[in-house]
C-alpha cells in the first residue's frame, strides 16, 4: 500500500504545468513539446496529444494549435529516455551556413538552405540547420524555424530571431499572404497547357512504414501553378508557385502530372532510377520569398541562386539539357 502511494506521489509530481511566456507565443503545441521534451521521440509526443494527455488551458487540443502569451500547458508525465543531446557543429557546416545568410535583419534570418541538410533534428538527425545556428551565435541563441522545407530542398528558408517575429511571419503563412517560388527541373516536356494543378494530398504510410504523400479524393486541397522557363532535349525548368503548403506538395503534383522532378528518390518512376542516377541531388529549389517585413508596413523580397545555376547546386544534368 505505501508503495502504491510512493508511485501515484512520483506520477503527481512528475505533471508539469507551463505556463507560456513571450518566447512562445505563436508557437504550435507540437514544436514547444518537441522542445520541452528532449529524447523522447515525436511518434509518442503525438501520441500524447492526441489521447488528451497535453491540455492548454485544461482543453483538448491538435498539434498544429498555436500557443499565446499567458496559455497554461498541462505535460503529463512521460519517460524521457536517453536525452538525444545535439552534436556540436563543425566548422566547415558553421562556415557553409553563415556563408548561406542571404537576409539579416533584428527580428530575423532568410538563408540559402543548402540541400541535403535537414532544418531541425530528429529521426535519426542528431544537428539540423536550426541547432547549428543556435550554436553559432549568441543573438541566434532563441532562432525559431518560421516554416520548413524538404531535407533534400535548397533555397529560401525563413528564420525568427525574436517570439514577435515569428509569430507575425507564422500569421502571414496561415493568410496565405507569403508569395514563394521555386525553380524545378522535371523529366521531359513539360506541356504549356498544364499552368494549374489542382489535386487533394493525404499523407499514406506504406507497409513498408515509409511515409508517402497520394493525390486522393479525400486528402486536403492543393494547388500548384507552373510556368516553363527553358526546354532542354529531355527536360524542361520550371517556375512554381504553390498557392497552399502541403507537404511534398509539388513533387507529387510534378508526380501525377507525368512530369516528376529529376533527383527525386521517393516519386520519381522507379523504372527511371537508373537513368537518374547522374542525378544525386532533388531538382527542387525555393529561388524567391516575399512576405511582409515584422518591422515596418513594408515588404521583404529575397531570392537564391539555385537551379539556373548548376555549378551553385552542383548538380550533373548534362546529359538531360
Amino acid at each position: 500500500m505505501a508503495e502504491s502511494q510512493k508511485n501515484q506521489s512520483k506520477t503527481r509530481e512528475q505533471v508539469r504545468s507551463v505556463r507560456i511566456t513571450e518566447r512562445h507565443d505563436g508557437q504550435r503545441l507540437d514544436n514547444f513539446l518537441i522542445r520541452e521534451l528532449k529524447g523522447v521521440p515525436r511518434t509518442r509526443i503525438y501520441r500524447i496529444i492526441r489521447r488528451g494527455e497535453v491540455r492548454v488551458n485544461k482543453k483538448r487540443c491538435k498539434p498544429d494549435f498555436k500557443l499565446s502569451v499567458g496559455d497554461e500547458v498541462r505535460i503529463p508525465p512521460v519517460r524521457e529516455g536517453k536525452r538525444s543531446i545535439p552534436s556540436k557543429i563543425s566548422p566547415a557546416i558553421a562556415e557553409l551556413l553563415q556563408s548561406s545568410v542571404l537576409l539579416e535583419t533584428d527580428l530575423l534570418l532568410v538563408i540559402n538552405k543548402p540541400a541535403g541538410l535537414s532544418v531541425h533534428g530528429g529521426s535519426g538527425v542528431r544537428l539540423g540547420i536550426i541547432e547549428a545556428l543556435r550554436q553559432m551565435k549568441q543573438e541566434w541563441r532563441h532562432a525559431e524555424l518560421a516554416h520548413r522545407l524538404d531535407r533534400d530542398t535548397s533555397g529560401c528558408l525563413i528564420i525568427a530571431k525574436k517570439a514577435n517575429a515569428l509569430k507575425q511571419i507564422q500569421d502571414e503563412f496561415k493568410g496565405k499572404r507569403v508569395e514563394k517560388i521555386y525553380h524545378a527541373l522535371v523529366h521531359g516536356q513539360w506541356p504549356e497547357e498544364i499552368v494549374e494543378i489542382s489535386a487533394p494530398l493525404r499523407k499514406n504510410q506504406l507497409s513498408s512504414g515509409e511515409r508517402i504523400v497520394q493525390v486522393s479524393a479525400d486528402g486536403k486541397s492543393a494547388e500548384t501553378r507552373f510556368t516553363v522557363l527553358e526546354r532542354y532535349a529531355m527536360a524542361s525548368l520550371l517556375e512554381v508557385s504553390p498557392t497552399t503548403g502541403r507537404t511534398h506538395q509539388i513533387r507529387v503534383h510534378c508526380q501525377y502530372a507525368g512530369y516528376p522532378i529529376l533527383g527525386d528518390q521517393k516519386y520519381g518512376p522507379k523504372s527511371m532510377q537508373n537513368e537518374l542516377k547522374p542525378i544525386k541531388k532533388l531538382c527542387l529549389h525555393a529561388a524567391k520569398i516575399r512576405f511582409s517585413d515584422p518591422a515596418s508596413d513594408g515588404w521583404l523580397e529575397v531570392e537564391a541562386l539555385g537551379i539556373k545555376s548548376s555549378e551553385a547546386l552542383n548538380l550533373n544534368y548534362d546529359l538531360y539539357i
